[in-house]
C-alpha cells in the first residue's frame, strides 16, 4: 500500500518570549528589511501564537515553526522541534 508523501514545509526559527494559556506559546521571529526610499537596514519583529500541544517549550529557548490549519482564532502556527533550550 503506497503511502502520501507531505510536501515539505518551510520552517521558521525565533525565541518563545511567553507561555500563554496551556499549550500556546508566543514565538518573536526578527528580520532585517530595507527602507523603500532610504535603503537602511531596519530591524523588524512579528509574534507569532504556537500551539506546543506537548509542552515541550521553555522560555527563552530557539525553536522552529510551520504553518499549519487554524486551530484558534490567534493560532496558525505550530511547534516543529526546539532547537536549543536554556
Amino acid at each position: 500500500m503506497a503511502t502520501i508523501e507531505r510536501k515539505k514545509l518551510k520552517t521558521y526559527r525565533g525565541k518563545v518570549e511567553s507561555i500563554s494559556g496551556e499549550m500556546t506559546i508566543k514565538v518573536v521571529l526578527r528580520y532585517l528589511t530595507k527602507h523603500p526610499k532610504y535603503g537602511k537596514m531596519l530591524k523588524r519583529s512579528t509574534v507569532a501564537h504556537v500551539h506546543d500541544a506537548n509542552k515541550l517549550a521553555k522560555l527563552g529557548d530557539t525553536v522552529d515553526i510551520a504553518k499549519c490549519r487554524p486551530i484558534s482564532k490567534t493560532k496558525c502556527w505550530r511547534l516543529v522541534r526546539v532547537v536549543e533550550g536554556i
